[in-house]
């Protein structure tokens, strides 16, 4: 600040001391503070008040700058130095939270986990951050006037009628029925619970598998090349003679999807696939667990309809391209909010809703 007031005083300083100091034509016209200073040689009173330099000024002299030289000082040591002295190694192992020697989190570039990115999004993902999520708390608002009475609900888990003394102290039950599992609760969606795809998850189950394990190498290529995700191999657990099902044999795939590859598959899905099934009316309404998550399948013609099968078509044998379930995982806490969510990306839905 003081610097940018000096020039103004110095003019007003040589305007009022003009007679007394004869200033050349050529000082007047330069307007830099430190040549009209020069030419005044009466210091006035109201040079107390400005500062001699910036405070952004360095500090360091120019003789201690130059006398700096790393190569000279690192050429003058009598031992070399280690190699690893100015290098951070992240520990092999993670050895507890107690270790003294912890691992650096996984954005850090020097942890053995970093993956760098995201370089880009996916559209979907960029669509819903700009405009589904805003429909969907439009879309699920709620509205309650200030003094609205919330109506009591019953109680979600059954208690004792204290009719016996064995009654005391006992947890309580659940709800009745034979499931007897309690349901995630659903709550109004606003900006902390806006629904959004979390994962995806495709299974196939390839009964060819039982007599020909073919079968099961051409369901493995196909899931990968959809997917990108190297499928998880599923063996039977129990062994069933009536399908000629034995016990460690393997018989089904797996491959889940998380972050941007789920967005993409998603993606591919709506825009790619489905449009191109013949008479398809639509995924099913009463599809769904009951907390957010919702499925549908594609047969053996709706696995061809995929771009990366349809360029490599005839890398597949016909009779032995499975098809399989997608499971679309939701951070929704019901199947209605769920099926709002796939609704405003694009995804049609018919029959019957069942919440």
């Amino acid at each position: 600040m003081a610097l940018r007031e000096l020039p103004s005083a110095v003019r007003h300083l040589t305007r009022r001391n003009a007679r007394s100091t004869p200033i050349s034509a050529s000082q007047i016209t330069r307007r830099f503070a430190s040549g009209e200073a020069a030419a005044v040689k009466e210091v006035s009173n109201d040079y107390a008040d400005l500062e001699s330099q910036s405070t952004l000024t360095p500090s360091t002299e120019k003789v201690k700058v130059g006398e700096y030289d790393p190569i000279k000082r690192a050429a003058g040591r009598k031992r070399q130095l280690p190699s690893s002295r100015y290098q951070y190694r992240s520990p092999r192992y993670y050895r507890g939270p107690l270790h003294p020697h912890q691992p650096p989190p996984t954005s850090d570039p020097a942890s053995r986990q970093f993956v760098p990115g995201p370089f880009s999004h996916p559209r979907v993902a960029q669509t819903w951050q700009s405009t589904i999520a805003s429909d969907l708390m439009t879309l699920g608002y709620a509205h309650k006037p200030p003094g609205t009475v919330d109506i009591p609900k019953s109680e979600r888990l059954r208690t004792w009628d204290d009719s016996s003394p064995y009654h005391k102290n006992r947890p309580k039950r659940g709800p009745r029925g034979p499931e007897g599992v309690l349901r995630l609760i659903e709550r109004d969606i606003d900006w902390r619970n806006i629904p959004k795809v979390t994962g995806v998850t495709v299974h196939s189950m390839v009964k060819g598998a039982i007599e020909d394990s073919a079968h099961l190498h051409v369901a493995g290529m196909l899931l990968q090349a959809v997917t990108g995700v190297r499928p998880q191999v599923h063996r039977a657990k129990h062994s069933v003679s009536q399908f000629g099902i034995r016990l460690r044999m393997p018989i089904s795939l797996t491959c889940s999807l998380r972050g941007d590859q789920a967005w993409e598959f998603v993606d591919k899905c709506i825009n790619l696939v489905l449009p191109k099934i013949k008479d398809w009316e639509g995924v099913q309404g009463t599809t769904g667990d009951s907390s957010g998550n919702i499925s549908f399948g594609f047969n053996r013609e709706g696995a061809i309809l995929f771009p990366e099968v349809e360029v490599n078509y005839d890398m597949y044998p016909p009779k032995m391209i499975p098809g399989f379930h997608v499971t679309i995982h939701t951070s929704a806490q019901s199947d209605r909010h769920a099926r709002l969510l796939l609704s405003a990306m694009g995804v049609p839905f018919t029959g019957k809703l069942v919440d």
